[in-house]
């Protein structure tokens, strides 16, 4: 429960940015690869919408531009609002400053995971139906959380980056060196960015497969593990930094024995 509560602390460690992050790809897989089989759409890809914003443009197809806009100002305003919530705490001097992003992405996955079913007809100004916005906007408010905890380093929501991680580290790996030449540095891998990227890599294929499967065989129902396990990550270290609050609240107050 200990190593939980530092999971979201202000302070950081190569360990906890390395769980944190396994953790929320295992998360992002489930409900990317899940959210394929009911949408046909993979929702934190943000690549794919932006090539479709620039095709409905280039074809003056207004379905595929309303399309992509829906999905990227979504996804663009979950990131946001993960800064905002970051710095309010950080400015109020929270410890478990990214407790709150993962707190509210939990809060929305729960509701959709028990009644997701009906939102697929909820429509919008963005020619996608409102799960589209939810998923974007989660996927968004996720990958900005890993994003801020390990300084840039890390990102759950879409493999590219980590792919190419791997690719390079593999090249390096394999690379051979021969005979040593004065003042030229030897080639060499990073053990932890290979260890990393294949790590993320694989969490998030484990949580596509669970994803994909709880989809098909359980519904939306199967998001509700998910979010309990957000619940799991947020709901602990801001309980302590409530209890801390009450704490100076009382010592503050008029008449204490402070």
């Amino acid at each position: 429960m200990r190593r939980i509560r530092f999971l979201t602390h202000r302070h950081r460690a190569p360990s906890t940015n390395r769980t944190l992050g396994l953790l929320l790809a295992f998360n992002a897989g489930a409900v990317n690869a899940g959210g394929f089989l009911v949408l046909h759409m993979y929702t934190s890809h943000m690549t794919g919408f932006a090539s479709q914003w620039a095709d409905g443009l280039a074809l003056g197809e207004t379905h595929l531009l309303l399309n992509a806009s829906g999905a990227l100002l979504a996804f663009t305003t979950g990131a946001a609002v993960c800064a905002i919530l970051v710095n309010w705490a950080r400015q109020h001097k929270l410890r478990g400053i990214y407790a709150l992003p993962l707190l509210l992405e939990a809060a929305l996955l729960f509701p959709f995971g028990l009644v997701g079913a009906a939102t697929l007809h909820w429509s919008t100004p963005f020619a996608v139906p409102l799960t589209v916005l939810l998923l974007s906007f989660i996927m968004g408010l996720q990958n900005a959380v890993a994003s801020k905890t390990s300084g840039g380093s890390v990102r759950t929501t879409h493999m590219t980056g980590n792919i190419t991680d791997l690719g390079m580290e593999i090249g390096k790996l394999l690379y051979w060196n021969g005979r040593a030449t004065a003042g030229v540095a030897r080639v060499g891998h990073n053990r932890h960015r290979l260890r990393m990227a294949g790590g993320l890599i694989g969490m998030f294929v484990a949580g596509g497969v669970v994803g994909a499967l709880g989809f098909k065989h359980l519904g939306f129902v199967c998001v509700v593990p998910l979010a309990a396990l957000l619940l799991a990550l947020s709901l602990p270290p801001m309980l302590d930094d409530l209890t801390r609050y009450r704490g100076w609240a009382r010592r503050l107050r008029p008449g204490s024995d402070a």
